[in-house]
């Protein structure tokens, strides 16, 4: 057994427990203190262990949990306003109106190229912003003004369908 396995076998259980505290998820727990250690796998930071391993470890997964909180919330904002935006669709006083996701769908085939593949990769697919903006092979500040002018022609469209 290698000094890799018994790391393992021995904090494995104690870190999803600390995780379990801050996320109140045992599968995102679990997740959360496996990718810790495929990142000290992978990238060879056992190697750079030298006394304090424990609280290396505990302090790890507390970052990590505390990432993932902050990514939910965001996750949550962009879908509450997604949301927003197909409620506003869905309000028009047309006569037999399309339901709001087809509004919104037509709103944003009207949309030009890269605004429209802004919002899709963040807001429908749930990309982070650096992902998006490297799928698009654009910097992460263009990706936020094409999602800030995108959302802005959404509204936009959206209000005048409705009046």
């Amino acid at each position: 057994m290698t000094a890799f396995d018994e790391l393992y076998l021995h904090y494995y259980k104690i870190l999803c427990t600390s995780a379990f505290f801050y996320v109140k998820n045992e599968q995102e727990a679990k997740d959360l203190v496996q990718t810790l250690f495929l990142d000290i796998w992978e990238k060879q930071l056992y190697r750079h262990f030298h006394e304090d391993i424990r609280g290396y470890l505990f302090r790890a997964v507390k970052n990590r949990c505390i990432n993932h909180l902050k990514w939910q919330k965001v996750q949550d904002r962009r879908q509450q306003g997604y949301a927003a935006l197909q409620e506003l669709a869905g309000t028009s006083p047309v006569e037999d109106p399309p339901d709001g996701c087809q509004q919104l769908q037509l709103a944003l085939d009207d949309m030009a190229g890269q605004k429209r593949m802004a919002i899709q990769l963040v807001y429908v697919h749930g990309k982070r912003y650096q992902e998006a903006a490297n799928d698009m092979r654009i910097s992460i500040n263009s990706l936020k003004t094409h999602l800030k002018t995108g959302l802005k022609f959404l509204r936009g469209e959206i209000k005048s369908k409705i009046n």
